[in-house]
């Protein structure tokens, strides 16, 4: 049966035939504009209604805005909460159950407000004002006081000079992608703010970071995540703290994990803590992942559920007797729910399928989790009895009206007897029995996975003609962290292997024509392009997103200082690992494939430098190349127009050298 949308007041029915009679097509840039986004679902105190955000795109202001959503349980009544054209974000309901809270930077305020909407009807009213911006906010359990986090706010000069001030910096990492250069002395603290008086009172104080922050369940206690080692910046330290719910509360901390220790969830009972750590205690730990563990509010050793899973765990959230708490495992091309239990350790998987389930959210005795299908963008679910009900219908106009590609699991062995796994897209129209022009779509991380989700990427050029495939290299999570860790401090090595691997076994099956290979990426899926067109001129064409193929020319000029320390040394010590892992610069001599190099001005994750270096090199050789810059861009491409136009290229380019 079809949802009720209620929009203004007025209810729509969707008719179940509304898009018989149309025909589908193959998916196409511009669906980038219909294809809205669900998240950060939120359950009512009653659990009669889930809250979340959808985000849509501006067409005219070129731009993403989010309103509030809320969807009934039954999944039959779905209301729009807010209509302005700036964004709102981070729904979150007031222990009464009578309003929605949110985020959002209307009436022209500098960074985000908090705002309460009574969801029984009436306007958004904004209820701070604060010269910084919220970034995270949590409701006390009485529902009178919030607790807030924000970072300090700077200090603008308001002299007539209009000269900016010299940047002087003195940190081990000078540079983050988005943030810029890291000389600002601003930092996130925690405030207590009374909804009746409007009086915020100050938690924290000091040059540390806090976040994660969140409430016992009496409103005694606060715990919350921050590295306060004596520099923050030369390791990946954190550990969770506890802090009185007032004014010049006393701060204790409660883990003592020389790694990570992040999102602490407190007992029903107020009695434990569950958290997710580290694997590893070392200062770096790019190639790690997350345990699941629970530590009582005392302190003293946790208990490490998922140490022996060796999959990382995420998302963990407590059932309401305090006996068991569900998270999400991230397991070879899967992300599932389990349930462990806290005295035994025994772990009961809750869905299966190929899916991906993104995040999980619970109160009032029921569950809602954010989940995708290879066929099904994001939408919210609940599972009962081992399956998932759908609740949110977003997705359906697009689905509607567009075919997608099948995708099923592709399985090799590299020539040093690695299993690698990956994903092949194929298109719905056809029908030959020939071998299809392979496209190779490498994902960044490298501690990343592609999964059974939904890609709009590989879906597109599939829809164009192309088979498709993402390979989840070693280096990739989801795998084991032996998998993941492999390659530390040789790249472009067991990488490559893997990827010809499924390449070899396609073309084997009759998948793929040898003759009509391309590749692409972007992030550590650009450098790894990089290594593969010097590697071999089997690809007869190849996009490098966000590359870089000279890591001695970018040490100390991204962000990654920490890595380049920890995995090759420093340059003037360890010379020959750097002069190793930058063999596609320096044999660029022997790239002989077109090649399509894009970035975004702003980039400090992955500097432009990395791509504007292969671009010289290739078209001082004469090799067909082009350079694309998106001005005013980060490491994430976030224009619409910018994000189509990306799109189109990709298309053309690969249409032009594969077709």
């Amino acid at each position: 049966m079809k949802a009720i949308s209620i929009i203004f007041g007025f209810i729509f029915l969707c008719p179940a035939n509304q898009y018989s009679q149309v025909a589908k097509r193959g998916i196409l840039p511009i669906d980038l504009y219909k294809l809205g986004a669900v998240s950060d679902p939120q359950v009512s105190p009653d659990g009669l209604w889930v809250a979340y955000t959808f985000s849509t795109i501006d067409s005219l202001k070129d731009k993403r805005q989010s309103d509030i959503w809320m969807v009934s349980w039954d999944g039959m009544t779905n209301i729009q909460m807010t209509f302005t054209p700036e964004s709102e974000s981070a729904p979150k309901w007031s222990p009464d159950n009578k309003y929605l809270s949110f985020l959002s930077s209307r009436q022209d305020r500098k960074g985000n407000q908090l705002w309460l909407l009574d969801r029984r009807g009436g306007e958004g009213k904004r209820i701070t004002d604060f010269k910084g911006a919220i970034a995270e906010y949590a409701w006390k359990p009485d529902g009178k006081k919030l607790l807030l986090t924000m970072e300090d706010a700077e200090v603008i000069d308001t002299s007539i000079a209009k000269t900016p001030k010299p940047m002087i910096m003195d940190r081990y990492q000078i540079k983050q992608d988005v943030e810029g250069y890291r000389y600002k002395k601003l930092f996130k603290h925690l405030y207590l703010f009374d909804l009746e008086s409007r009086k915020t009172d100050t938690l924290t104080r000091g040059s540390y970071n806090h976040s994660a922050a969140v409430w016992s369940p009496d409103g005694s206690l606060i715990a919350f995540v921050s590295n306060r080692t004596v520099d923050p910046d030369v390791n990946e330290n954190t550990d969770i703290c506890l802090i009185e719910g007032k004014p010049e509360g006393k701060i204790s901390v409660i883990t003592s994990w020389k790694g990570s220790d992040t999102s602490p969830q407190w007992s029903p009972d107020g009695k434990q803590i569950v958290y997710t750590r580290s694997t590893s205690s070392d200062n770096f730990i790019m190639y790690d992942q997350a345990i699941l563990a629970v530590v009582s509010k005392d302190g003293g050793a946790p208990k490490l559920l998922s140490e022996k899973l060796d999959r990382p765990v995420s998302s963990p959230v407590w059932d309401t007797d305090s006996k068991s708490v569900v998270a999400i495992v991230s397991d070879d091309r899967r992300q599932y729910p389990v349930r462990y239990d806290i005295n035994t350790g025994e772990m009961t998987r809750l869905s299966t399928g190929d899916n991906t389930v993104q995040s999980i959210n619970q109160a009032g005795g029921k569950r809602a989790i954010l989940a995708s299908f290879p066929d099904i963008p994001s939408e919210i679910y609940t599972f009962e009895t081992g399956k998932l009900r759908r609740l949110t219908h977003h997705a359906d106009s697009l689905s509607t009206l567009v075919k997608l590609a099948s995708v099923k699991g592709v399985t090799a062995k590299a020539k040093d007897g690695n299993v690698v796994n990956g994903l092949l897209y194929w298109p719905t129209d056809s029908v030959t029995t020939k071998p299809l022009p392979l496209l190779v779509i490498i994902h960044g991380g490298p501690v990343s996975q592609d999964n059974f989700g939904f890609n709009f990427q590989s879906q597109l050029l599939a829809a164009a003609g192309y088979a498709v495939v993402n390979i989840n290299y070693r280096g990739s999570n989801s795998r084991g962290i032996s998998y993941s860790k492999a390659i530390s401090g040789d790249w472009g090595n067991l990488e490559v292997v893997d990827i010809h691997a499924i390449i070899d076994e396609l073309i084997k099956k009759g998948v793929a024509d040898p003759n009509r290979l391309g590749v692409g990426g972007w992030s550590y899926g650009g450098i790894l392009t990089d290594y593969l067109i010097a590697s071999d001129n089997r690809f007869k064409v190849a996009v490098s997103g966000a590359g870089v193929a000279f890591p001695l020319a970018l040490y100390g000029v991204d962000q990654y200082i920490m890595q380049y320390d920890n995995e090759l040394g420093v340059p003037w010590k360890n010379l020959d690992k750097y002069l190793k892992v930058s063999y596609p610069f320096l044999h660029a001599d022997r790239i002989k494939t077109p090649t399509l190099f894009m970035v975004g001005e702003k980039d400090f994750n992955v500097p432009a430098v990395g791509s504007e270096q292969m671009y010289q090199a290739l078209r001082s050789q004469g090799v067909p190349t082009q350079l694309i810059v998106y001005p005013g861009q980060f490491h994430g491409i976030s224009v619409p127009s910018y994000q189509l136009h990306r799109y189109e290229q990709y298309l053309a380019w690969y249409q032009k050298y594969l077709k």
